[in-house]
């Protein structure tokens, strides 16, 4: 994980050179937009770090990482004057982070205090292992890595929204509107897969708790229905299409079809992966049968047939 997290990293410190070495591609208005989010940012990373370290719990960009996005889109779509792309592109950021925040609010994830709530269960798994197992070491850990460059990739993937507005974009079009529906699409997906996991465990530890038996449904112990025998992640898969999708609109605005907007989607794959992955490795510890769910299922593209 470690190793994951240094490249993940160093790919960051890569994409933001070559967002540096675009600049020509960028209005002043552009830059001054850029500028103000990345101190938005700074404000947000600041409070993540704070709070992680006077709390010891390291879930702080968890709590943000739905309502961030939110305040960047937000603030991009004031800044442009309230521009149609610009405002449409806000307007579906704030569904999916609405979303988004009420599936982490259900799960404890918000306290009425705000820098308290549940901690992920994997950041403690991480904390006993070595090298991060020795207090410096997850420090570092925590402020670069879990602080740092989680909050720097959600910036870099709101990008797109800065990118989206320029005196020559294209108007709104009918390529716009396909983009919406696919996002929201993408969402509703997202809300049916979380939702699946949702009734599946928690009629799982509903029954554990009276002492019934779980049968062979339950037994298995993870989600396999539904969403879930398409895809190990379909809310992953979601999540990854939805910023892809996201980056689309600075596509139909400049006409081009690569701009550097575009790292922030590519990292956050690159993200999901390693988390994945890390999941994957403790579910099939705790599953005997994940394994073979792991056989029969792919990982995130939804190419499998529905089983019952």
């Amino acid at each position: 994980m470690i190793r994951t997290a240094i490249l993940l990293v160093f790919t960051l410190f890569a994409a933001c050179t070559y967002t540096y070495l675009q600049a020509p591609a960028l209005s002043d208005s552009q830059w001054t937009l850029l500028t103000h989010m990345v101190y938005l940012w700074a404000g947000f990373t600041a409070y993540t770090i704070i709070a992680g370290e006077l709390t010891g719990n390291c879930s702080q960009v968890d709590r943000l990482w739905s309502v961030v996005p939110i305040v960047y889109t937000g603030y991009a779509a004031w800044f442009t004057g309230w521009d149609p792309r610009a405002s449409l592109m806000a307007g579906l950021t704030a569904i999916w982070g609405i979303r988004l925040t009420y599936n982490f609010a259900r799960r404890g994830g918000y306290h009425w205090l705000p820098w308290k709530g549940e901690e992920d269960y994997r950041w403690e798994v991480l904390r006993q292992q070595a090298p991060l197992n020795k207090p410096l070491v997850w420090k570092a850990f925590n402020v670069f890595f879990i602080c740092l460059y989680q909050m720097a990739l959600i910036l870099l993937f709101t990008l797109p929204i800065a990118y989206a507005w320029r005196e020559d974009a294209h108007p709104l079009g009918w390529g716009d509107a396909v983009l919406a529906l696919l996002f929201i699409a993408l969402v509703i997906w997202e809300f049916i897969a979380d939702q699946q996991q949702w009734d599946y465990q928690t009629e799982k530890h509903r029954r554990k708790a009276a002492d019934e038996d779980l049968g062979p449904f339950y037994g298995k112990g993870f989600t396999h229905t539904g969403l879930w025998s398409l895809s190990r992640h379909p809310n992953y898969f979601a999540e990854q299409s939805i910023w892809v999708v996201f980056y689309g609109f600075s596509v139909l605005a400049t006409g081009e079809w690569l701009n550097a907007s575009l790292m922030g989607a590519i990292l956050l794959i690159f993200l999901f992966q390693g988390s994945a992955e890390f999941s994957e490795g403790l579910s099939a510890q705790k599953y005997p049968e994940y394994a073979d769910y792991q056989r029969k299922t792919p990982r995130f593209l939804p190419f499998g047939v529905y089983k019952k």
